[in-house]
């Protein structure tokens, strides 16, 4: 019994980081996608490992199915939540942004994209689109047949295509235009601001009925430079501005008297800010204090 939980565990910690990720991007929520990982392991620890042929196909298929019941349930949830949903961020280590796939799949801008999906789709997009599995093992995963799956990648594949990021900016120019934004938003010159805004620009804030937040997104650059230049960004000596890496992606921490107040998320395309995503509830700011993993 012994050999067996040892066996178990080596094999579901060899692969922890990858079925967190898997979990986070069915969820968008950290919290949740740990909690699904701690069913997975009950599960997993009572499996005959000497049946089990693929252990990592086998795991991620038990985490699929876990994060699949909880993505309805979370559905449910997200229906009485006050103002926009923002998933969960993440602070990330730098080396995420090498892998560009991972990285975008990751990033506030396709995780809210994949909010659109249903979940058998959401499902099917992840773990073909951006884990690379087969057919076969994905309809073990979701339950249904191969055939199926085609036809649910099919689809998720047309209705991301149709709203995802535009483009992929280099490191050098997200930098650059992160530099410029945080600037900006440090002194409140419209200027600035609407010099780094892309035209079509839009934000979101999120802060879960407990902390002040936008009630909807706003959108265009004269009204997002409007917001951060006066009625968003109070500016005081308590308050500091860190650059950090959320999602794989650009953002900030924001600190006031030293503790966290929130995050905020950048979208880059084309040389200038095109998304803000500023996460202030307080229930999802928890992993703001240290690096997560995230990896294939």
């Amino acid at each position: 019994m012994t050999d067996h939980v040892d066996s178990a565990t080596e094999t579901f910690v060899a692969h922890r980081n990858l079925l967190f990720t898997v979990a986070y991007e069915l969820l968008g929520s950290a919290a949740d996608a740990e909690d699904v990982l701690q069913e997975a392991w009950l599960r997993w620890a009572d499996v005959d490992l000497g049946t089990v042929r693929e252990k990592r196909a086998y795991l991620v298929r038990i985490v699929t199915r876990q994060a699949l019941d909880r993505l309805r349930a979370l559905g449910r949830r997200k229906e009485s939540y006050v103002g926009p949903w923002l998933p969960e961020p993440l602070l990330t280590a730098p080396d995420v942004a090498e892998d560009v796939e991972l990285a975008e799949s990751v990033s506030m801008a396709m995780l809210l994209v994949l909010e659109t999906l249903q979940p058998a789709e959401r499902a099917v997009f992840v773990l073909r689109e951006v884990f690379d599995l087969d057919y076969d093992e994905i309809a073990e995963a979701v339950g249904k047949s191969p055939n199926a799956v085609r036809q649910l990648a099919y689809r998720a594949r047309a209705h991301v295509a149709a709203r995802r990021p535009r483009g992929i900016a280099t490191p050098a120019e997200t930098r650059a235009v992160l530099q410029a934004f945080q600037r900006a938003i440090e002194t409140g010159d419209l200027q600035s601001l609407l010099d780094v805004l892309a035209p079509d620009v839009v934000a979101l804030s999120d802060g879960g009925g407990v902390r002040h937040a936008l009630l909807r997104p706003i959108a265009g650059i004269g009204n997002v430079a409007r917001l951060l230049a006066v009625g968003w960004w109070r500016r005081d000596a308590e308050r500091s501005v860190e650059a950090v890496q959320i999602n794989g992606g650009p953002g900030l921490l924001v600190r006031v008297g030293g503790e966290i107040d929130g995050v905020v998320a950048v979208r880059v395309e084309n040389g200038h800010v095109a998304g803000v995503y500023h996460v202030r509830n307080p229930e999802k700011l928890s992993r703001m204090e240290r690096e997560t993993t995230v990896t294939r």
